[in-house]
């Protein structure tokens, strides 16, 4: 929907492509579903690059979190480039006792079915994040669902959850306000953002690596000269001062990641999120 991260994501790069290519680009927004709605409805548009689908990593989560959702995350769509994209972020109150990941995850082991934890919504990067961080450490947290990130960080806040793994884009203004404190991130290697908080591989969780990127594809069997010509204009794009700052700012940095490295990206997130939806029992009607 409108003002969502991929809305914001496309609008960055809507005029400067339209621009590069000579062409009036459109953002359109089809909600509902988790984006599987417009992804369903753009695979079945022309392959002719002229109709791509602006979707987050929900692109790789809803085939195996719905059962409705009939869509191959590996197969359905062509990927053209990744935009952006954040860590997810394990974040507790203030005052919380925790002061640390590996306090609370004594605290966890200590005291089973006791400690709880949000997120943004079911099968969200974030919660899965959670899931898994579970699953690693044989946790017994409970998960208290909200309907979004509003109501989820009002929780955090309030003291009303222990716990809450969100994307950092969201919680941005709360980390900056000082009413939550960070104690891991997903990333990789520490983000530059967050320099001094740990990754779950530092803390010794190891293969728990997700984020929340946000992303352009193409209906499968698009010509591959119209895919290079797009990763190029968005590449040449996403390079400059100015787009790189514009995405700073909605806690979203630019990745650039084409066609071959985001394919990669897609083989490798797509069996993970399904062991893990798999294991934690999600998967819906």
């Amino acid at each position: 929907p409108a003002g969502g991260g991929a809305d914001l994501a496309d609008r960055l790069v809507q005029t400067p492509l339209s621009q590069a290519l000579g062409k009036p680009v459109v953002v359109e927004n089809r909600g509902g579903a988790s984006g599987s709605i417009a992804t369903i409805a753009v695979s079945r548009m022309a392959r002719d690059g002229y109709t791509l689908l602006g979707c987050s990593s929900a692109y790789a989560v809803n085939p195996s979190l719905f059962e409705h959702v009939k869509y191959d995350a590996l197969t359905t769509m062509e990927p053209i480039m990744v935009l952006g994209a954040s860590p997810n972020v394990f974040v507790v109150p203030t005052k919380a006792k925790f002061k640390t990941m590996k306090d609370l995850i004594a605290y966890a082991k200590a005291n089973p079915g006791k400690l709880n934890w949000t997120s943004p919504g079911l099968g969200t990067t974030p919660q899965l994040s959670g899931e898994l961080l579970k699953q690693r450490e044989g946790l017994n947290m409970v998960h208290i669902p909200f309907t979004g990130a509003g109501p989820a960080a009002v929780a955090v806040i309030a003291g009303q959850v222990d716990m809450y793994v969100a994307n950092y884009a969201s919680v941005t203004g709360l980390l900056n306000g000082g009413q939550v404190r960070p104690i891991a991130v997903t990333s990789k290697t520490r983000y530059r953002l967050l320099p001094d908080v740990p990754t779950l591989a530092e803390l010794g969780i190891k293969d728990a690596e997700s984020d929340t990127f946000q992303a352009l594809f193409s209906p499968a069997g698009t010509p591959k000269s119209v895919i290079a010509r797009l990763a190029k204009e968005l590449k040449a794009i996403l390079a400059r001062p100015d787009i790189r700052e514009k995405f700073d700012k909605l806690g979203l940095p630019v990745v650039a990641e084409g066609p071959v490295h985001f394919r990669a990206r897609l083989a490798r997130e797509v069996p993970m999120y399904k062991d893990i939806i798999d294991k934690a029992g999600l998967r819906t009607k």
